[in-house]
């Protein structure tokens, strides 16, 4: 009966799914910990406003209408983290998603507020400006061996303030924002095919659906492919899949160019909903890109296991906005939810000590019974 609870426990898909279970109670723990310093009489009901996010709100409506927009919220997000996961699956590490997320949020708003084009030319010129900037990490890497986790935060600023100068020019003259795609360029919107009657919110799209199917087709992919196979052995060790007629300086950059074409892409599927405006001010890279990396490894580095850590993490970030602020200052929901998304990053580490912990017990029960085989059962 102990070995079927071993073999059960050993199973990759149940560690992930305690690993990131044991995770996510640790984040909201230490949070709980930190409004109980700050202030113990509404420590309790801010946690499960926070926890609640939606379900704060008594109507049905109102609770169906923030629910899509928090799909809506979880899009770019779960984008961001396939693009991370696509390439780690592949032994490569990229942190310079944001970049190329802001890089598709000024080639899909420029074509659409600059060039007055439609939804798909504005899609497609995302993914290719996501996957042009990946593609400079990924020459980097394959052909001068440069580090891509440090050429992909340095592009990061790059393509930052280089989206805020081009976006400049598409400014609303009366604020520091963009101007509104719906107001300058319906066509440029996500069509809604009846989800936004579905959920009484005019941000729910398309887009929500893609996600989705683009995730289980990663997996396809990455699990059952030739191509995934070359592109995950070439991770493993590039020089034996080179030993094995593998191009490998080919499969580095051609991985890195779909991870970045996915997070363009995410920006996309945001920013074309017209729920939110660029800033042409912005200062730091948007979290989506750094956030998709806890997506991913709270996920269980696996595509369907994503799209579940990706909306829990936007469900929490968004909670953060019903914590009682006449009891507590307004960064305490940036801080409560810094702490979950950092707990969310330990997933592996949980992992790890989880298969210490059985393979101690089965080096002890292995002992036990050479013992007994030795003394032949007398003891």
């Amino acid at each position: 009966m102990s070995k079927e609870k071993t073999n059960f426990f050993k199973k990759p898909g149940v560690q992930s799914l305690i690993a990131s279970l044991i995770c996510i109670i640790l984040g909201l723990l230490i949070a709980f910990v930190v409004l109980l310093i700050i202030n113990p009489a509404s420590a309790f009901s801010s946690i499960m406003n926070i926890i609640k996010n939606f379900f704060w709100f008594k109507s049905p409506v109102s609770r169906l209408k923030y629910f899509g927009e928090t799909l809506v919220k979880t899009v770019p997000l779960l984008m961001c983290a396939l693009a991370v996961l696509f390439s780690y699956k592949v032994g490569l590490f990229n942190i310079g998603t944001p970049g190329q997320y802001c890089a598709g949020i000024v080639a899909a708003l420029y074509a659409g507020l600059k060039w007055q084009l439609g939804w798909i030319p504005c899609m497609l010129l995302a993914m290719i400006a996501g996957a042009l900037l990946a593609s400079i990490v990924g020459v980097l890497k394959a052909y001068l061996n440069v580090n891509e986790v440090i050429s992909g935060i340095m592009l990061n600023w790059i393509c930052l303030y280089f989206t805020n100068a081009t976006l400049t020019a598409v400014k609303n003259p009366s604020s520091k924002d963009t101007l509104s795609l719906a107001s300058t360029n319906k066509s440029a919107l996500l069509p809604t095919l009846g989800l936004d009657q579905l959920f009484k919110d005019k941000y729910v799209t398309i887009a929500i659906p893609i996600a989705i199917i683009i995730a289980v087709l990663i997996m396809i992919i990455l699990d059952k492919t030739k191509f995934g196979y070359e592109l995950k052995a070439t991770g493993i060790n590039k020089n034996a899949a080179k030993y094995c007629g593998m191009m490998e300086k080919r499969n580095i950059i051609v991985t890195l160019v779909i991870s970045g074409a996915l997070a363009g892409l995410g920006a996309a599927f945001y920013y074309l909903t017209d729920f939110e405006q660029w800033a042409v001010t912005s200062s730091t890279v948007p979290a989506m890109g750094f956030n998709g990396i806890a997506a991913t490894f709270l996920g269980g580095l696996n595509p369907i296991g994503t799209i579940f850590s990706s909306y829990f993490i936007t469900h929490i970030t968004a909670g953060g906005a019903f914590v009682d602020l006449t009891k507590y200052s307004s960064q305490i929901t940036d801080l409560i939810s810094a702490l979950i998304i950092y707990l969310c990053g330990f997933v592996l580490f949980m992992k790890t000590v989880m298969n210490n912990i059985i393979r101690r017990n089965e080096t002890k029960r292995t002992g036990k019974y050479e013992n007994f085989k030795q003394d032949g059962g007398k003891n």
